[in-house]
């Protein structure tokens, strides 16, 4: 790529954020520069990444979801749920900080894409935050963040795809991961007990009754969770299925039950989903060509073989590859950066003898938490798209928890024994195993 191109292609991205054009104009049109005019043409590649979101498995889900998420949202949902968290952890500082990211890690665990977690899950969690007293951007970056910590727990499709790419035992590594999880999730846990303590938010009394009736006022809804847990969980429904059952539920309960929703209003919630949905799928697409363009020239080829060629010692290929895989998860979606990165880097970690749960452990916390690093983590223009909030302000929000996730990344990078510990408890084999 000559300099004179560079400059030009980078003049024009800074100029259409300027203008304020659309986020996949920006993304999909530098790709297909990028391949018109250094991959010999190949733009055909774009539409066949088109094809691949538009027929990928479960991505009717993200539809579903989206108009599941708007109709709660719509409702008084909220309102009750609010009830029902300070009925039950009201008391204690933070409380339902503590519950946005309780609900986000089981959703992410459950569909395998904090993506879909903020969609789903955000358009409740986020008013809830707002109308119980916590600051607007302290809201909107946990919700953001809070979504991260769920990929690393089972029954995640992450961390399955990465047994299955890596040949190392699925089962040894959701056991491997169980630690780490559960430490990426406490420490966004004791950030909103922090937040709670020092703003002074309202807490409120315990009381029997108190929490017997919010669970009265909610019994419509609160089934839910437990359905769609259940039957994914239980292998007896799908993701895209239980997309489906939530919509179904959603429709019943808020639009016949409650009654909160009249016809007029579900035509315009339909439409406005939709408009986020269309929004959404257009990023993802644009996203996909600029990776397919990455793939096709090298580029994370020739990242690996650089480090290769200059490191010599362990915790510096450490530091270098939480760097690397940082990027990665910002550039690249969780499941093409699996397939992409880890032959690449498998054989390096072998050389430094880095035990191969512990490097699945690291690969996957580190491009989860790239998924809201700024500039361009994935996370923070789903964020910014489905609650209209300028991605600037989103770098803005996000930076506490980032800092935090990125110094629980360091303890699980650099203390195996975070990784280990449960698969030597259990007297387990630790080898990595073909599939």
């Amino acid at each position: 790529m000559s300099i004179i191109f560079s400059i030009l292609l980078i003049g024009l991205v800074l100029g259409a954020i300027a203008c304020g054009a659309p986020l996949y104009t920006i993304i999909g049109g530098g790709a297909a520069l990028l391949f018109k005019f250094v991959a010999d043409g190949k733009i055909a590649f774009i539409l066949t990444d088109m094809k691949k979101v538009m027929t990928a498995p479960g991505i009717i889900s993200i539809p579903l979801f989206v108009f599941a998420g708007f109709i709660f949202a719509k409702s008084k949902s909220s309102s009750r749920l609010i009830r029902l968290s300070d009925a039950m952890i009201g008391w204690m500082p933070g409380g339902l900080a503590v519950v946005t990211v309780m609900v986000s890690t089981v959703f992410t665990a459950l569909t395998g894409g904090s993506g879909v977690t903020i969609i789903a899950c955000g358009g409740i969690l986020l008013p809830a935050l707002i109308k119980n007293q916590y600051d607007d951007d302290f809201s909107l970056g946990l919700v953001t963040s809070a979504a991260s910590s769920g990929v690393l727990f089972i029954p995640s499709l992450p961390i399955i795809i990465y047994g299955v790419i890596a040949e190392v035992d699925v089962s040894l590594l959701f056991i491997a991961a169980t630690i780490p999880a559960i430490l990426i999730m406490m420490s966004l846990v004791l950030y909103g007990i922090y937040y709670g303590a020092k703003t002074k938010v309202p807490t409120t009394k315990f009381s029997i009754q108190n929490l017997l009736e919010s669970l009265w006022e909610i019994k419509w809804v609160l089934p839910l969770p437990f359905i769609v847990i259940g039957g994914i969980y239980g292998g007896f429904i799908t993701v895209s299925e239980a997309a489906s059952a939530t919509v179904v539920y959603a429709l019943i309960s808020e639009c016949l039950i409650y009654q909160e929703i009249s016809a007029k209003e579900l035509i315009q919630v339909s439409i406005q989903s939709m408009r986020t949905v269309g929004a959404i799928l257009m990023v993802l697409v644009a996203a996909l060509g600029l990776t397919s363009f990455m793939v096709d020239q090298d580029i994370p080829q020739m990242a690996v073989e650089f480090i290769s060629e200059t490191i010599s010692n362990k915790y510096v290929f450490l530091l270098c590859l939480n760097g690397i895989l940082l990027v990665v998860g910002c550039l690249m979606d969780i499941f093409s950066a699996i397939v992409v990165m880890v032959p690449l880097i498998k054989p390096m970690a072998a050389q430094f003898d880095i035990d191969p749960l512990h490097l699945g452990v690291i690969f996957l916390a580190n491009l989860t938490v790239g998924y809201i690093t700024p500039p361009v983590g994935m996370n923070l223009f789903i964020s910014s798209l489905r609650f209209k909030a300028p991605v600037i302000r989103l770098y803005r929000v996000v930076i506490p928890a980032l800092i935090i996730l990125i110094l629980t990344l360091v303890l699980i990078t650099y203390i195996p024994w975070l990784s280990t510990f449960l698969v030597q408890a259990f007297g387990l084999q630790k080898e990595a195993i073909l599939l």
